[in-house]
């Protein structure tokens, strides 16, 4: 795999975990969505991973038969923790 792959890859999966966040946390979204879909994602003015996501999930969905919903972000929110409290001990 090269490095714009793996970059590919990566950016794909953190997208892929903010969308099913968002999407738990609003089930009528989720609801509009086809059962069997394959979900391409797309990010608003990126258009190298735009091409390699559409290309990714629209040959799985021919391979299998399943219609295509293309989910646009156009915005994204600043990476941060939901840890509220935690301890630390140094270790002998």
């Amino acid at each position: 795999m090269t490095r714009a792959q793996k970059t590919m890859v990566e950016r794909n999966l953190d997208l892929i975990f903010e969308f099913e966040r968002y999407v738990l946390e609003r089930p009528g979204f989720a609801k509009r969505i086809p059962q069997d879909a394959v979900v391409v994602l797309q990010v608003k003015d990126d258009d190298a991973f735009n091409r390699w996501s559409r290309r990714l999930g629209e040959r799985q969905a021919k391979e299998e038969h399943r219609p295509v919903v293309h989910i646009t972000i156009s915005k994204m929110g600043p990476l941060r923790s939901r840890i509220e409290a935690l301890g630390m001990e140094r270790a002998a």
